[in-house]
């Protein structure tokens, strides 16, 4: 959000929201809430490492990619 000032397309605050949500989806690092989940299972005896994040994170990631992409299509389209 610090970037909105810098830039002037009126679809830059939703597309950086959607950014930033999608490294959390893909990447364990993407999310301080990813990593505090991780320590927190492991300390309960719980292993989530970067395969088994990987399995779920990726399709997610892929899912709400597909359906940004079309969520920013129409907001373009309707910006024109």
């Amino acid at each position: 959000m610090l970037l909105l000032p810098a830039v002037e397309h009126t679809l830059a605050g939703p597309t950086l929201a959607l950014v930033s949500t999608l490294a959390g989806n893909l990447f364990i690092v993407g999310s301080v809430a990813n990593i505090i989940v991780v320590d927190v299972a492991a300390r309960h005896g719980i292993k989530i490492g970067w395969r088994e994040h990987a399995r779920i994170g990726t399709p997610v990631t892929l899912a709400t990619l597909a359906i940004a992409a079309v969520y920013l299509s129409l907001r373009w389209a309707g910006a024109h």
